[in-house]
């Protein structure tokens, strides 16, 4: 197997259980939140700043406030610390992916690598309920703020994603693959994925 596997996900939806499995199944490298402190470790900046990227993406315009370009004192545009930040998880992302089969969950890994032409794209996505549950089960979230907390963390991630690249999250002509875990459920997602890539190879 050479793929190297990017999924995104729905906040809820099991995308990074799927790709953890899948990993295991397929005996290659597996990178989530690892990545991040990865990026810090060689970028020199604390990892708690590569958390914040994604918490202030909550509103796309104070995202975009938060983000945007600095002058120095000659009135040069400078990079801002959240581009440092994406730079150096590109980077990072680049690096793993240059190193050989692999699965890297979200941070916009399929746009950074698009241009790969081993790359297998995966969006998981889910029904509300099916993510609410999963929140409440595995996350720990209150209940009664279960679909906030569900819909406030896709929203992040969609203007994290659409702030950082041409594309729309979520969107299926962006993806090799869409799966409804909620539908086949986790287990089956991840045989769908393998078949999906066996068959390729």
């Amino acid at each position: 197997m050479s793929r190297i596997i990017t999924i995104s996900r729905q906040y809820g939806s099991g995308g990074r259980e799927i790709g953890k499995k899948l990993s295991e199944k397929l005996n290659i490298p597996f990178y989530d939140n690892a990545l991040i402190e990865k990026a810090a470790e060689e970028s020199g900046l604390i990892p708690a700043f590569f958390e914040d990227t994604e918490r202030h993406a909550g509103n796309s315009l104070l995202y975009a406030l938060y983000r945007g370009s600095q002058m120095d004192h000659f009135g040069m545009s400078v990079l801002s610390m959240e581009d440092n930040i994406y730079l150096a998880q590109s980077n990072v992302i680049r690096k793993v992916a240059e190193e050989g089969p692999c699965v890297i969950i979200g941070r916009c890994s399929d746009y950074i690598l698009s241009d790969m032409k081993n790359v297998v794209s995966i969006f998981i996505h889910a029904d509300l309920e099916f993510r609410k549950e999963r929140a409440v089960r595995i996350d720990g979230v209150d209940p009664a703020k279960a679909e906030s907390v569900v819909l406030t963390k896709d929203k992040r991630r969609q203007n994290y994603y659409n702030f950082h690249t041409d594309r729309k999250w979520g969107i299926a002509k962006n993806y090799s693959l869409c799966l409804d875990s909620g539908l086949c459920g986790i287990d089956r997602a991840v045989e769908v994925i393998y078949s999906y890539i066996s068959g390729l190879d």
